[in-house]
């Protein structure tokens, strides 16, 4: 048994990550650690990846996506195939990479958003079914215990019959402002076909939170659509939803500005403000814990 083997476990699950120099990487990392498995392999165009020394000195790395694949088959072949790929890649790559993953015989774990087309959903779901493996997403949201409350208080059977009595909906304000400098409009983040706007990169996460407390979406309305800002109305099953995000800093409030935040988030519930500002720290963990467990969230709920 080899040291990795005795620290980790003889049955430690055996993952490979693309998109390891990225942003959200160092959260996918730590929770692969965490819950016990081993990083093989790690791919990313950018070498600027000496964080995996903190976590994994011992995985191969790869600046090429054909060496990668590659690698991964070989792994497989030879009977030490990797038993999840978790993708960090920028938005417009998830789909080939979940699909390289499921090709290796691994399943698939995806940050959000899973794919910018909601039509290779069903492609996807035809090579789960075709690999016999699963393509999760990474939700973390809807582990927050503030959000877990928020939902059972309106999804509770009082809750529903009462606002079935009144034909009463909730209403929602959110403010998402996460200043951000030249660089982001250079880079895939500011290219519309490579992340899908500023909708879909800082959005996202409130759009599934908003959807899994309230109901599914009745109508959507876009009021102001702009490369550092958008604006728009969702009617939800049980809410109706005013929604600003930016990652303009002059559009922060003036005491943000003034106390140096670069930050603004602002969520409101009949008037109530929802705190939710702590807890995210350990929530890619606890996604990770999930979908091991065979209880992540997968392609219906994205």
């Amino acid at each position: 048994m080899t040291s990795t083997q005795s620290s980790r476990g003889a049955c430690a699950s055996r993952f490979a990550l693309t998109g390891v120099a990225g942003f959200i990487a160092p959260r996918h990392l730590k929770a692969i650690k965490e819950v016990g498995g081993d990083l093989v392999a790690g791919l990313d165009p950018n070498d600027s990846v000496g964080i995996i020394d903190s976590h994994f000195p011992e995985a191969d790395f790869f600046t090429e996506f054909e060496r990668f694949d590659r690698h991964l088959d070989k792994l497989r072949r030879s009977g030490h195939g990797v038993d999840y790929v978790s993708i960090c890649c920028p938005n417009y790559l998830h789909d080939a990479h979940i699909r390289m993953a499921l090709r290796n015989g691994a399943h698939a774990i995806c940050e959000k958003p899973i794919v910018l087309s909601p039509w290779n959903i069903d492609a996807l779901a035809d090579l789960e079914r075709e690999f016999g493996k699963r393509v999760s997403t990474i939700l973390q949201v809807r582990h927050h215990p503030a959000i877990i409350a928020l939902r059972e208080q309106y999804n509770s059977a009082s809750a529903a019959a009462a606002c079935a009595a009144h034909d009463r909906i909730a209403d929602v304000d959110v403010t998402y402002i996460t200043s951000r400098g030249k660089w982001y409009h250079r880079s895939w983040k500011g290219d519309l076909e490579k992340s899908g706007g500023i909708a879909t990169n800082i959005g996202v996460h409130f759009f599934d939170m908003l959807g899994w407390i309230f109901g599914s979406m009745k109508k959507s309305t876009v009021h102001r659509r702009q490369g550092d800002c958008a604006s728009g109305v969702l009617e939800l099953e049980r809410a109706r939803v005013r929604w600003f995000l930016s990652v303009n800093a002059e559009h922060l409030p003036e005491t943000a500005r003034r106390s140096g935040q670069r930050t603004y988030r602002s969520i409101t519930v009949d008037g109530k403000e929802v705190e939710f500002s702590e807890g995210f720290g350990d929530l890619h963990t606890v996604s990770y814990r999930e979908i091991l467990a065979g209880r992540g969230y997968g392609l219906a709920d994205a």
